[in-house]
């Protein structure tokens, strides 16, 4: 009994430093998720506020009998053409302990990756090197990749990695580019989203610039130097910003999955802990029960 007594102890001793440990990486995460979300949500109203002004500088260059033919470098990043290649960028994180964060992102591209067999055919770039560990193990076509991504996401970032799809795509490398990320909703919830970078939509007549504008108000933009070349310089700022977001909200979604995975991962020790600590007293009990009961039978031999 004494040495189940033992053993009970060091076990405890192993969920009590396993506790210490969970629970820092939950207050790190927390104090990380702080300033992700801030940056995240902070990030929402500029990305709404450019995907306005370029459905305004479309439906104005529509309506001025402007046509989308593709022999831009700019403008071809908006032609739709046959979907033969499709490219999805899937954004996880460097490390593990997040819960079921990276399996869920790694799923759902996964999944779409599945639905384009034959043709057209489908490939990844992996950012993050849990999904290039993944996808390379399984041996997926891997056109590109960005590891590792860090835990902070950068604009510097998102213009390297928006440069190289604007790249595959304007090349002809693929003809469809999807993000894959999850979308951060609070510290508990996040959505894994699929949003397609490339070709970029063009709304339907004026709908975005009625959209963009009060109701009832009629608005007339006058472009300097013209509609084209704000077009031209708008495109690629458009494509950066939509890939920044996804990367924020890439990293907010992750702490908050760490924050919630080492949560319940102290929790889970310290129920452990009372329950261990609970068998050792209780083998404790018995074994000084016995001891009593050995020696009360001895002093009734001497009688």
């Amino acid at each position: 009994m004494a040495a189940g007594v033992r053993e009970l102890r060091r076990r405890i001793r192993g969920f009590k430093n396993t506790q210490q440990i969970t629970k820092a990486m939950k207050m790190v995460a927390a104090a990380k998720l702080l300033k992700a979300q801030e940056r995240a949500t902070t990030a929402r109203p500029y990305a709404e506020k450019i995907d306005a002004m370029l459905r305004r500088v479309l439906a104005a260059h529509g309506a001025a009998g402007g046509k989308l033919d593709g022999t831009g470098a700019v403008e071809a990043l908006m032609v739709e053409r046959p979907v033969n290649k499709v490219i999805y960028v899937v954004l996880t994180s460097d490390r593990g302990l997040s819960g079921s964060y990276n399996a869920n992102i790694i799923r759902l591209a996964e999944a779409q990756v599945k639905e384009r067999q034959g043709t057209p055919t489908a490939s990844i770039v992996p950012v993050g090197r849990k999904a290039f560990d993944y996808f390379a193990k399984r041996h997926y076509d891997i056109v590109a990749k960005h590891v590792p991504v860090g835990d902070e996401a950068t604009f510097a970032q998102a213009k390297q990695i928006s440069s190289e799809l604007t790249a595959l795509y304007a090349s002809g490398t693929a003809d469809e580019v999807n993000l894959v990320y999850s979308e951060f909703v609070n510290a508990m919830t996040y959505r894994p989203t699929v949003s397609r970078l490339f070709p970029i939509g063009r709304p339907e007549g004026e709908a975005g610039e009625r959209a963009a504008a009060p109701a009832g108000a009629e608005v007339d933009y006058i472009y300097e130097p013209s509609g084209p070349e704000v077009l031209n310089a708008l495109l690629p700022r458009y494509v950066q910003v939509r890939v920044f977001r996804a990367l924020l909200e890439a990293r907010a979604s992750e702490h908050g999955a760490r924050m919630t995975a080492m949560g319940m991962a102290t929790d889970n020790a310290s129920e452990m802990i009372e329950r261990l600590t609970l068998d050792m007293n209780r083998a404790r009990q018995a074994a000084i029960t016995r001891e009593i009961a050995e020696i009360v039978g001895g002093a009734e031999a001497l009688k």
